[in-house]
């Protein structure tokens, strides 16, 4: 019985061994989807990093982002721990890397739109603003882009953002409803937004006019302010790139400070003085100004100033007296119709007196 026993458990483990080696054979198919989860995981950890410089685009009426072919083989070469995702593709060069992304659909070639060089510049611009598809799609270090084709994960804050803006929206939609502080608080932050837009517009204009009349250079502090197709991180970057336009001549030069100075001496010399500006105020009804003043308690308390007053004692003592005056003009009417009856009397004596004479005559 127990050799039995012991033939029945070789042949277990003998039917068990060919089933282990079919899934040691059938082990490449996992390996092919890892792989592309490996390079998706890569992609998605390059795109996050801060060290491959990009910028957006517009691509086919889309706006991507992109980067340029020598930064993304540098990078590489700078940070060749991001590899290690690859695992057993750690060791392929960043030109196969890149190959690899784009048979997968993860990149896409690109080249510029514009590809001749503007009046006044030397060069074509770094980073073009318009893209377009690239027939050969190979990686290549000259003068190539490289758009990124999947979506990006929202980070948490855009998530948050996202939930909050139709609240937003709702209580922008009220504001007509809001206390006076309220409505007084919200004018004062965007009238202050406002003002710190203009300002920092106005110093820019007055930066760039100082150096570029005196050096001949054309220097703009936060050169992406007025940006339309730019990151946070490019929109407030205050130190501009480097001008590779040519100088200006020294004859406009010349012609533009004498304009600046002509234009300086004209507002200071009609500039209003105080007077002035206190009578042009008073003539002009601004809508802001309502607003501030304007006080719920003021605005009663003038409202019951414009009321009458009346108190119990002085209504009756108006009526007393307009009663007296009543019963008295009566009299004052009898009287006077009195007098002239009387007055009226007297004549016709008079008349008949003279009559008589006339007669005895």
């Amino acid at each position: 019985m127990k050799k039995a026993g012991a033939d029945k458990k070789k042949v277990r483990r003998s039917s068990a061994a060919p089933q282990n080696g079919a899934n040691s054979n059938s082990d490449p198919a996992p390996k092919k989807a890892s792989n592309k989860d490996v390079f998706q995981l890569f992609a998605e950890k390059l795109r996050d990093h801060k060290g491959l410089v990009s910028r957006w685009a517009v691509l086919q009426e889309t706006r991507v982002e992109y980067f340029r072919g020598k930064d993304f083989a540098s990078f590489l070469r700078n940070h060749s721990e991001l590899k290690d995702i690859l695992e057993s593709d750690r060791n392929l060069e960043a030109e196969d890397i890149a190959n690899v992304l784009l048979e997968k659909n993860l990149l896409v070639r690109c080249d510029r739109v514009v590809k001749t060089v503007r009046p006044g510049k030397k060069k074509l611009s770094t980073w073009p603003a318009h893209l377009e598809i690239f027939p050969e799609q190979v990686f290549s270090e000259n003068d190539a882009f490289f758009a990124w084709t999947f979506v990006k994960r929202n980070p948490l804050w855009q998530t948050l953002l996202s939930f909050f803006w139709p609240v937003l929206t709702l209580a922008i939609c009220l504001f007509p409803v809001y206390p006076h502080q309220c409505k007084l608080l919200i004018l004062y932050c965007c009238a202050g937004v406002l003002l710190l837009i203009l300002s920092l517009l106005a110093v820019r204009a007055l930066v760039f006019g100082a150096i570029w009349i005196t050096l001949g250079k054309r220097v703009w502090i936060f050169p992406n302010i007025l940006a339309e197709e730019a990151t946070l991180k490019d929109l407030f970057r205050f130190w501009p790139p480097k001008d590779e336009e040519e100088g200006p001549k020294w004859t406009s030069r010349l012609f533009y400070a004498a304009v600046a100075a002509l234009v300086i001496v004209l507002l200071r010399h009609h500039a209003p003085d105080e007077a002035a500006r206190a009578r042009y105020q008073k003539r002009v009804s601004n809508i802001i100004d309502d607003v501030l003043e304007w006080n719920p308690r003021l605005a009663l308390s003038g409202m019951m100033d414009k009321q009458p007053v009346v108190n119990s004692t002085d209504s009756n003592d108006n009526i007393t007296n307009e009663s007296k005056t009543s019963s008295q003009e009566p009299a004052v009417h009898d009287d006077e119709d009195g007098e002239t009856i009387s007055m009226q009397h007297e004549d016709e004596e008079v008349t008949g007196d003279l009559e008589n004479k006339d007669d005895d005559m």
